[in-house]
């Protein structure tokens, strides 16, 4: 930075943060007379991920399944067999546990939480009937899950994420008294934003935990359950440990192929017990007759087997690495030491989260905009959208070209820089 020492830049004095504060603003005016056009604002895959995928288009090589029904017709409520296999088989999960839906998980997750409201679950009272309901929400976590809960009415409690997931030991202690508290939010591996990925120990306490609700739920959103990138991590298997606890109703596990194969064209899950099963089949049946078929067979046609999606997966990170790459190296290069940054450094997943320096993160967003770089939303990540320490940014790499992402990255860093020595020197 242009001579100017950046170790450390909470220790300056007045006279050092203003000459670095004329320095960055030289830099930012240099970035917005680019006139750039950049959007980081959410988890798009770019079209040269989605390429990757193009074989699945003319996969379809029959209409009829492997028991003989005809694709193209009616029927088959909950998912073709080939296709519970297929995702039996990925994500150790027993064929009978699962339903298959539409393209998109989220869906899945809005209608169940619907049915809790107006039907509830295993005979105790729909929620909607109840004077409060509360659900806990890890944070920073996956804004459409707050939407969903703020949509219905139901009360959100963030949660402190740690290193190995959500604070358990609140957790546990507001599950355990207070019967208002129906259910927990989590997406357990390279959770959105941080990447952050559930420790055996954080599964089994949720598997195991008292609630003083009959009908607490856990919302398991493995969303990025097979998104390596450095390496490959895995997750306690949260069905054996709950029925293990005497739990066997308490998840409700989703997925999706939607940032596997194409967004919009995917195919989803919800898989539970056979007992939660049976009940969501059964409100499912007057909702629908059943889902796109079609598209499962192709699914199953182009992966053939759980080994050709993780052979696919590898393809992608190989797509993906290099982003994330640019991203973590420029925020090494650029922030680190500096005081006015902290960020993960994920192993998969979609997303990386930073923490500006407190009160920053809004202004920091404000600027990349006003120099054409589009991010998501500061306080997004949080229940209400209320960031109490205005630090959170979630930075999605995906959809921009290597090329774009570097350009994005070096301003969003000049603006961390400049709206963290504005608010230095704003308290001094």
């Amino acid at each position: 930075m242009g001579g100017i020492e950046v170790a450390a830049i909470t220790s300056y004095s007045k006279e050092q943060l203003i000459a670095l504060q004329k320095e960055l603003s030289a830099e930012y005016e240099a970035f917005k007379a680019r006139n750039l056009v950049l959007d980081m604002s959410r988890g798009k895959p770019a079209g040269s991920q989605l390429d990757v995928t193009n074989g699945v288009l003319d996969a379809l090589e029959s209409y009829i399944t492997e028991d003989g029904l005809d694709a193209r017709n009616y029927g088959v409520l909950d998912g073709i067999p080939e296709a519970k296999k297929l995702f039996s088989d990925l994500l150790n999960i027993p064929k009978e546990k699962i339903i298959i839906g539409g393209n998109s998980s989220l869906n899945l997750m809005y209608d169940t939480m619907v049915r809790l409201m107006l039907f509830g679950t295993q005979g105790n009272t729909p929620w909607s009937k109840l004077p409060v309901v509360k659900f806990l929400c890890p944070s920073p976590g996956y804004d459409r899950h707050f939407a969903i809960c703020e949509d219905l009415g139901i009360e959100m409690i963030t949660i402190p994420m740690k290193e190995d997931g959500p604070d358990m030991e609140l957790v546990e202690d507001l599950v355990a008294n207070d019967a208002s508290i129906k259910g927990i939010w989590c997406v357990p591996l390279y959770s959105n934003p941080q990447g952050v990925c559930y420790s055996d120990d954080v599964v089994a306490r949720l598997a195991t935990m008292k609630t003083a609700a009959d009908d607490f739920r856990i919302f398991w959103d493995n969303a990025y359950g097979v998104h390596h990138i450095y390496g490959e991590k895995k997750l306690a298997d949260i069905f054996e440990l709950t029925e293990k606890a005497g739990n066997a109703n308490r998840v409700y596990y989703f997925f999706s192929t939607s940032k596997i194969t194409f967004p919009g064209a995917g195919v989803s899950l919800i898989a539970s017990s056979e007992s939660n099963v049976a009940e969501i089949k059964k409100h499912m049946g007057v909702q629908t007759i059943g889902h796109d078929k079609l598209n499962q067979l192709r699914t199953v046609h182009y992966f053939q087997n759980a080994e050709g999606v993780r052979v696919h997966m590898k393809k992608l990170a190989e797509e993906l690495k290099p982003k994330f790459d640019i991203v973590l190296k420029t925020l090494d290069k650029e922030l680190e030491g500096t005081g006015l940054a902290t960020w993960t450094k994920p192993l998969g997943g979609y997303f990386v989260a930073i923490d500006t320096y407190e009160g920053c993160a809004k202004e920091t967003v404000a600027l990349a905009k006003a120099a054409g770089v589009t991010m998501t939303g500061a306080g997004a990540t949080f229940p209400y959208k209320k960031d109490l320490h205005d630090r959170n940014i979630r930075i999605a790499p995906t959809y921009p070209t290597a090329e774009e992402l570097q350009i994005a990255m070096d301003l969003f860093c000049v603006c961390v820089k400049l709206a963290g020595v504005n608010k230095l020197l704003e308290n001094k």
